[in-house]
């Protein structure tokens, strides 16, 4: 991926330095059971559990930043790839997002180390990257990188850009009422049924990433042989069923909460190759 010399996004904050206190909720204290239920759901699963905690806790949308916050030091190479790729996502959407007649608000990326507090509740690296809608933030500890080289199998910066592209997927769902309308819907359902409406929130974040990846190589034309490759090895690796083989040995698909690896590579792919939002309509296909 030639991502060298494009602009990078000014919407990156490196709180990797601050320091971090609390274990609250939107201003609330939260069980410790909570927390470990989330937490054990991250190692799991990857992504997005504190969107759970939210729901757990009732909300809440106040938190209280502790330390600095800046933006990245020059010669932060994995620091400016991520803005690199965070800065296109802000030139697909706002295009794709005016020509169906809407405007597009560009996410924040914190960068952090460790744990972070967040709008959503408190964040931790084992987590992975996750979205917030409640601050409209994506949160990612750039160890995590590591882990999915070393741990996941999933190596290569292509594959580090489809991670953030899916994160910014949830944003975008977030800005349409998808995520509002979907999480209302989950809180009413049995634990089985809300599980399955997860897996067609993320396979159609998934989507995103892909008409992301399909309107910015169009653009820019920066993705090199093997680029490609490397998304869908990360799609296949971060799967239900590949993460739930790995660290429990059996599977389980009444607990998918993003699909297996051949659903997301699937929906990835529809993105990429229609660069077309309405294809992504994972909420109403008969067939994940």
């Amino acid at each position: 991926m030639k991502w060298e010399g494009h602009r990078r996004s000014d919407n990156v904050e490196d709180r990797r330095g601050s320091g971090m206190g609390g274990f609250g909720l939107g201003g609330r204290r939260i069980g410790i059971g909570t927390i470990v239920v989330a937490l054990v759901g991250g190692l799991i699963f990857g992504v997005d559990p504190l969107t759970m905690l939210s729901i757990m806790s009732g909300g809440g949308n106040s938190i209280q930043e502790q330390g600095p916050i800046s933006s990245p030091p020059p010669g932060d190479v994995r620091a400016a790839f991520v803005s690199t790729v965070l800065a296109d996502t802000e030139d697909v959407w706002t295009g794709v997002m005016q020509q169906d007649g809407g405007t597009y608000r560009p996410p924040r990326l914190v960068l952090f180390r460790g744990a972070v507090m967040t709008s959503c509740g408190k964040g931790s690296a084992a987590m992975g990257p996750f979205y917030c809608p409640e601050d409209q933030r994506i949160y990612i500890d750039l160890d995590f990188f590591d882990t999915m080289a070393t741990r996941l199998g999933a190596s290569g910066d292509f594959a580090q850009a489809y991670v953030i592209a899916h994160e910014v997927g949830h944003h975008v769902q977030n800005l349409l009422g998808i995520s509002g309308e979907v999480n209302q819907m989950r809180g009413h359902l049995p634990e089985k049924q809300a599980n399955a409406l997860s897996v067609r929130v993320e396979l159609q974040a998934d989507c995103y990433a892909g008409v992301w990846a399909h309107h910015s190589q169009r653009s820019k034309g920066w993705l090199e042989q093997g680029d490609i490759e490397e998304a869908l090895n990360a799609a296949a690796q971060i799967g239900d069923d590949t993460l739930q083989r790995k660290m429990q040995g059996t599977v389980v698909p009444e607990s998918f909460t993003h699909g297996t690896g051949s659903q997301r590579m699937d929906w990835f792919t529809r993105g990429l190759q229609s660069g077309n939002v309405a294809q992504c309509n994972t909420l109403e296909a008969k067939r994940l």
